[in-house]
């Protein structure tokens, strides 16, 4: 079997780019069992209520649901585990100091294979208030308008 190339996502969190303001993110490599793979690979994963916390010196993804592989048996895996990040120490310390800080939390934003290898994208993140996202959410509609009226003008 040759080597997969290139990049394919499995699972996004779109979600998170409205509730929390992204300020550093970050690739790590992610511990999976045979069936977690095999789940993912059939385009099958849910980052919704994920994030990640720092435990010990180690960094761990919680919440993220990846469903039972359905040709699995009785070594198929728990939907919801927790599941480890493998990064490197300053990159696990970074991430401990910062999310310490008030508001601050460590979300999922993707999940995909790279090279053959899982990976899942994390975002340091801080939450947004309800003014801010109705504020991007008129920003965003503002900006539409003005490129509408101005490909309107450039047609006439």
């Amino acid at each position: 079997m040759a080597k997969e190339r290139g990049t394919n996502v499995v699972a996004r969190n779109r979600k998170a780019r409205h509730d929390y303001l992204i300020e550093d993110t970050l690739e790590a490599g992610l511990v999976l069992w045979g069936t977690e793979v095999k789940s993912l690979r059939a385009g099958r994963a849910s980052l919704v209520d994920g994030f990640a916390t720092v435990d010990r010196g180690e960094a761990w993804l919680e919440g993220v649901h990846i469903p039972e592989y359905s040709q699995g048996t009785w070594t198929n895996h728990s939907a919801r585990r927790k599941r480890k990040l493998l990064l490197h120490r300053a990159e696990i310390d970074k991430l401990a100091v910062k999310s310490r800080e008030a508001g601050h939390t460590i979300v999922p934003l993707s999940l995909y294979f790279k090279d053959g290898r899982a990976k899942v994208e994390l975002a340091l993140a801080k939450g947004k208030r309800e003014y801010d996202k109705r504020h991007a959410l008129r920003e965003r509609q503002d900006r539409r308008e003005a490129e509408r009226a101005m490909s309107l003008r450039l047609e006439r």
